[in-house]
């Protein structure tokens, strides 16, 4: 296969069973209507549903982790001219020598998902191709932000696994500045906290707060099972080739351990 052929590898592979101690992995398989259906089941009415414009950049996206979060703000502080093409190249290393820069621990497990509040401020592709590509290779499963991303042509022939409420351009000195990581922020419009569970598919983004989400992947597991047997039902009186959306023994035998 040529490099123009091959998408970004993902050092996280998807899970062959459901383990009971790790919360991502109760999600796997679940839609995120699904787990809207069960957080309304225990009277979570609206909690957690991001705003429906932050949303994956390519079609057929969908991860579960634990949330690690990032807070930004506008910067207050212009760029300065650079001198030579050099510096101008190197610009982000500059702008980050001398304002710092917050990072998120080398240490988080594999299977987080880097959820970012950009703090309302103008146009700024934050994350783009690279930089995503980067959070892939330590472990993330997938990056949520509430504002910009740019290069957005790469991500999708990269298949890297982000979501964004617009598509951006411009570059991050002089406009934007980490100031938490590993905080309560607000993203899309929901509250996201460090160890929540955080999923999308094309139908958008949700969010499930820490303390329930076992509960929730019980009953939502339960939802999605049902779904998959009515529509099985529906392939067979039409004739369709069965597909893994109805395969019932393989979700069955994943979730068999819990």
């Amino acid at each position: 296969m040529s490099l123009a052929q091959t998408p970004a590898a993902t050092p996280t592979a998807p899970r062959e069973r459901a383990d009971p101690a790790d919360l991502g992995s109760l999600y796997q398989h679940l839609r995120v209507v699904d787990v809207a259906d069960a957080l309304d089941g225990i009277g979570y009415f609206d909690i957690g549903l991001m705003d429906p414009q932050v949303r994956p950049l390519w079609s057929g996206m969908r991860f579960w982790g634990a949330a690690a979060t990032m807070r930004c703000v506008p910067s207050n502080r212009p760029m300065w001219k650079l001198d030579s093409t050099e510096d101008i190249v190197a610009a982000h290393r500059i702008w980050f020598e001398e304002t710092g820069h917050l990072r998120l621990p080398d240490d988080l497990p594999a299977g987080h998902v880097v959820v970012t509040d950009a703090g309302g401020g103008r146009e700024v592709g934050f994350w783009g191709s690279e930089n995503t590509m980067g959070a892939v290779t330590k472990g993330a499963v997938g990056v949520i932000t509430d504002g910009y991303c740019r290069d957005t042509a790469e991500i999708e022939r990269q298949r890297t696994p982000v979501v964004a409420r617009y598509r951006g351009r411009t570059i991050i000195p002089g406009r934007i500045k980490v100031v938490e990581v590993q905080g309560t922020i607000a993203c899309g419009g929901t509250q996201v906290r460090p160890g929540d569970i955080v999923g999308c598919d094309d139908d958008g983004v949700i969010v499930v707060p820490a303390e329930v989400a076992q509960e929730v992947a019980v009953h939502a597991r339960a939802i999605l099972l049902a779904d998959m047997h009515a529509r099985r039902k529906h392939y067979e009186k039409l004739g369709l080739p069965l597909d893994q959306t109805v395969d019932i023994d393989a979700v069955e035998a994943y979730y068999g351990a819990v």
